[in-house]
């Protein structure tokens, strides 16, 4: 009888294996943010200037011009299984400071609970499932500033909040900071952000049923324990250039490293100290109307059955069109050449852009 539980064991226990883990902890948090930004393989840590940078890296909202940003996007993997969807909202606090406010979710609805579909007198009644969501969600408050005295020098930060629930049978809390920092110096950009600067831990708490104990001791399962789970620091450095090609044409070319500590991983630079993970973006574009975009990340040398190491990488693709500085759509197709694991093609993302009301004799709007 307990064989028909076994799905909801099996996502009971991811809590289980995560648990004082921290190698793969709070992995949504790292999908990457807005059509722009996936179609240049997540190479944003120098360049993003926009509201977007609560994500990317914070240090990027001091160079924000629009006083007031929004941007929204929605994602579906796994053939529209799970839902991705983020929120993002950027105020300027003067010529130098800047705020936002980031909201990701990442989740799965409608799991069947099949703990009750059969009763004590081996009964099978499908009215007894029950449906439940497995949902992580991040919140991130940021704050940029630029500074008088180093000109094309910014600095900013995240607090960040970490929320991660299964049905009413587990859950967790988390909380961490980021840091970064950005540097432009004529049409160069420097971006350094250290991820989860003092560890972020979750603190996760279980609250299981007579039933599920019982099918847990049954199946030769470990009951699961309140405990905490740690996200060690990384380390993101990036670089680009904006190229004027004249006649309105516009040229940008970034690189961004990702750099982890946290033993050896399958990256394309790899040891049990240091990983790093390197990956292009480069982005055509005419008079800040349109723009065409390329990015090359998940580089990897994968063997294979001879042991002969062939490298692999992920191709993504994508088009923007700004209009009127007020509204950007932006679009990309990624995966194309199909290498992740996580099947996710088109993407579109939206981004508004407002300047604050002022009062000149009668009350105007001005772009």
């Amino acid at each position: 009888m307990l064989k028909q539980k076994h799905i909801l064991i099996l996502l009971l226990c991811i809590p289980l294996f995560l648990w004082g883990q921290s190698k793969y902890s709070n992995e949504f948090m790292t999908l990457g943010v807005g059509a722009k930004g996936l179609a240049l393989a997540n190479t944003q840590v120098a360049m993003s200037k926009d509201v977007t940078s609560g994500y990317w890296n914070p240090a990027g909202l001091g160079f924000v011009e629009k006083n007031y940003q929004l941007s929204f996007m929605h994602a579906e993997y796994f053939a529209s299984i799970a839902k991705y969807d983020y929120a993002a909202f950027s105020a300027r606090i003067d010529k130098n400071q800047a705020i936002g406010l980031t909201v990701l979710r990442f989740g799965v609805d409608g799991i069947p609970n099949t703990t009750q579909l059969i009763d004590n007198q081996g009964n099978i009644n499908y009215d007894r499932i029950s449906y439940f969501t497995a949902a992580d969600w991040g919140i991130l408050l940021s704050y940029g500033r630029t500074f008088a005295q180093v000109e094309g020098l910014s600095f900013g930060a995240n607090v960040k909040v970490i929320r991660r629930r299964i049905g009413n049978f587990a859950g967790a809390w988390g909380f961490g900071l980021d840091a970064g920092l950005q540097y432009r110096i004529k049409k160069w950009s420097l971006g350094l952000v250290v991820k989860d600067l003092t560890s972020t831990f979750n603190a996760w708490s279980f609250n299981l049923s007579e039933e599920m104990t019982e099918a847990f001791i049954k199946t030769g399962n470990s009951l699961p324990e309140n405990g905490l789970e740690y996200t060690l620091p990384r380390l993101l450095f990036g670089f680009g250039r904006d190229f004027n090609l004249g006649k309105g044409f516009t040229f940008m070319a970034t690189m961004d490293l990702d750099m982890s500590f946290d033993g050896k991983r399958n990256e394309l630079i790899s040891s049990k100290v240091l990983n790093i993970d390197p990956h292009l973006g480069i982005e055509f574009g005419f008079k800040n109307i349109i723009f065409i975009r390329g990015g090359l990340g998940n580089m990897q040398l994968e063997p294979d059955f001879e042991n002969k190491k062939h490298f692999t990488c992920q191709v993504n693709l994508g088009v923007g069109v700004n209009i009127k500085d007020i509204v950007t759509i932006d679009y990309a197709f990624c995966d194309v050449g199909d290498v992740s694991m996580a099947l996710y093609s088109n993407i579109f993302s939206l981004k508004i852009m407002i300047n604050k009301f002022k009062k000149e004799n009668s009350t105007t709007q001005n772009f």
